[in-house]
């Protein structure tokens, strides 16, 4: 655990209180009061730390930081690139972000800078470098927070000007090293497309060429590395007098932003989650898509990560803004350290009184101080987080199943031209996920680069494009005993988005052969059964053909396609590989997965049938011991039986044999030793 204990607090903003020391010496108070133990410092501060260009004014910072350190309160300390001052916008304009239509951004918003610019870069490396300097080594700073949320802006986060055209050439030229490659690579001959000289190419435009799918993913990887770089020379200035570690924050599923090549450039995995907590009454899919978040910050580096925003109450950037229900802000911390966290922080402490997010969520809102209910229930989660400190020290998950996450392929099949155009693919990814979380099966989300070995199962969902290697990766997977799972309109391209041709990458390991790929109206229905019950084919329906020795588990019920393979099984090596033809339900999946977990010998750690809207994870530690949380999603009691006999982490209460939970429970258990 970074700092020695599970850190509590948040993001803190005192640059916007300088004039109010009442309000200042008030948030001391109150923070030790709601069991604050860290704050995150500096993230939007450029504009009061280097009020004009060179002159650095960090008294204010550096007083705040050693006052907060004799109330025992640690500080992440942010490098402040986020949002730039008028006065650098105004000298040097071309820092500022140009469109993909050509048009330069006006000053304002957030990472509105080019990723490229030689100036920017200049300029955020003299202040992050000055403030290595001051604070690099101050006691209780505990880590360099680079930045704030990569990508994140209100539209298009890259940008299109000439400095950024040149380094796309260049890294062009690096990847594919002669203009024929790049042209078989992207199929040029279509459409006349075929360049001629380097100078030629220019990124993705509305107003220029917005048809070739693989320059379209060559500008999203290159994006990725040049802000990747960018947040790796933040973090060479920063070591230069310091050696702390570093993160950023990441943001739930960002599809601007390759988070797995981001985040080898980082020490510890942060992000910053905000699940739409009573969207509706049933709980569930906001559960499951922050648990399957949260698993895949834990996977990029198979170690704790931290929780780095979160929200006490409410939001304010969606249409419907509901504050938590009693007892949903306990259990969404609660989920996150069970999954992995070392950590729950808020954006932020104290509510701003002005602009765009006066009225987001905070610990402190405007009026009323520590008497709000919103107070009270983060106080009682930081003495909660207090007393787990000691207990859950040196544990992580340790899953034994995986689901392939990739960013490619997102990039890659949302951008297809057919069958069809609306592919969501992480709701594909999120409904597989979904069948785990019901039967309390962790699983990690990882790409397809990740090592695959110790994993018992992995899914494939939509798994469209294959990377160089992962073919052969899965095989091996498959030979030596492993489970793969993968779906329709898997394995059709491969990296720079060009058809396989011949036979499926994994034609041998999977025992089917594709042939074609439905997308009919949903007029046009049809079913499969599965184990003796019936269920519906959704929009995406491939006709597959079996080969000799695959078995097969459905078939099509109707149509002209009737009796045509939809759920294989092919044996190969010590392993064996299910293909699901046809787009399924959550019911279907549930059912499926839960016959490969009996079958891959994986329970969960009550080994019981969970009632619905209850889920189970396990943090395990190097001394073998291992601390069950059991968490109620459901907005009323529920019961667990069959459990045998468990000790209460916490309070010591003795369970046996069942487990009654209130209304957005959570409790934390070990095995009680006879």
């Amino acid at each position: 655990m970074i700092g020695g204990r599970i850190l509590h607090g948040g993001d803190y903003n005192p640059e916007q209180w300088l004039e109010c020391p009442e309000i200042l010496e008030e948030d001391i108070r109150l923070m030790k009061e709601a069991g604050v133990n860290c704050v995150t410092l500096g993230v939007f501060s450029w504009a009061v730390l280097e009020p004009e260009e060179g002159k650095y004014e960090f008294g204010w910072l550096e007083d705040i930081v050693d006052r907060l350190g004799k109330e025992g309160v640690q500080v992440i300390l942010a490098t402040p690139s986020g949002a730039m001052p008028h006065w650098l916008t105004q000298k040097y304009p071309e820092v500022m972000q140009v469109q993909a239509d050509g048009k330069r951004n006006l000053p304002g918003k957030r990472h509105n800078f080019c990723y490229t610019s030689p100036v920017m870069r200049q300029k955020i490396h003299a202040l992050d470098r000055e403030l290595s300097r001051v604070f690099g080594r101050k006691e209780n700073v505990i880590l360099w927070h680079i930045s704030n949320e990569f990508g994140g802006n209100f539209g298009d986060s890259t940008c299109h000007c000439e400095q950024c055209q040149e380094a796309f050439r260049q890294w062009l030229k690096k990847r594919y090293g002669t203009l024929e490659a790049l042209n078989h690579a992207y199929w040029g001959r279509f459409w006349s497309h075929v360049y001629s000289d380097w100078s030629q190419i220019h990124s993705p435009a509305p107003n220029g060429e917005y048809t070739v799918t693989a320059l379209k993913l060559d500008w999203q990887r290159f994006s990725t590395e040049q802000i990747s770089d960018f947040c790796a020379e933040e973090i060479r200035a920063v070591r230069e007098f310091s050696d702390l570690p570093a993160t950023t924050n990441f943001m739930d599923f960002f599809k601007g932003l390759d988070y797995h090549r981001l985040g080898k450039e980082l020490d510890i995995i942060s992000w910053d989650s905000y699940p739409y907590w009573h969207e509706k009454k049933d709980e569930v899919p906001a559960a499951v898509r922050a648990a399957a978040c949260h698993n895949m910050m834990r996977s990029m580096k198979k170690q704790p990560f931290l929780l780095m925003e979160s929200v006490p109450s409410s939001v304010n950037w969606r249409p419907f803004n509901p504050v938590k229900r009693p007892g949903m802000h306990m259990l969404s911390s609660m989920q996150a350290i069970a999954h992995g966290s070392d950590s729950v922080q808020y954006f932020q402490w104290r509510k701003g009184r002005g602009s765009y997010e006066k009225f987001h969520g905070a610990v402190l809102d405007h009026k009323n101080g520590s008497n709000t209910r919103t107070f009270r229930q983060v106080a009682e989660v930081g003495e909660r987080l207090a007393g787990l400190t000691e207990k859950l020290n040196g544990t992580v998950n340790q899953p034994k199943s995986a689901i392939i996450f990739d960013w490619e392929n997102w990039w890659a099949v949302e951008d297809t031209t057919g069958p069809r155009l609306d592919l969501d693919y992480v709701s594909c990814v999120l409904s597989h996920y979904q069948a785990f979380w019901e039967a309390g099966i962790e699983a990690d989300l990882v790409g397809m680069d990740a090592d695959l070995d110790g994993y018992r199962i992995v899914a494939a969902p939509l798994n469209y494009m294959y990377k160089n290697g992962y073919a052969e990766k899965v095989r091996k997977f498959v030979e030596n005993g492993g489970i793969y799972v993968t779906t329709y309109f898997s394995g059709m391209v491969d990296e720079t988005d060009l058809c396989f041709i011949g036979h499926h990458p994994l034609e041998d390991v999977l025992g089917i052969v594709q042939e074609e790929i439905d997308a009919p109206s949903p007029e046009f229905t049809n079913s499969f059964c599965y184990d003796g019950n019936e269920y519906p084919a959704g929009g995406m329906r491939e006709m597959i053909h079996a080969v000799d020795g695959t078995e097969v588990l459905s078939v099509y019920e109707e149509d002209y396609v009737k009796g045509m393979p939809v759920v294989t099984a092919a044996a190969y090596g010590k392993g064996k590989a299910y293909y699901i033809a046809a787009e399924p339900e959550q019911r279907f999946l549930s059912a499926f997965y839960a016959d490969r977990f009996r079958e891959a010998d994986l329970v969960n750690p009550l080994g019981v049938e969970l009632p619905y809207g209850v889920t189970v994870t396990a943090r395990n530690g190097e001394d073998g011991k291992q601390i069950v949380f059991v968490m109620n999603f459901r907005n009323e009691p529920v019961r667990v039986d069959g459990i045998g006999t468990w000790t209460d982490v916490e309070n010591g209460t003795i369970y046996t044999d069942s487990l009654e939970m209130g209304s957005f429970g959570c409790v934390l258990l070990r095995r009680q030793i006879r």
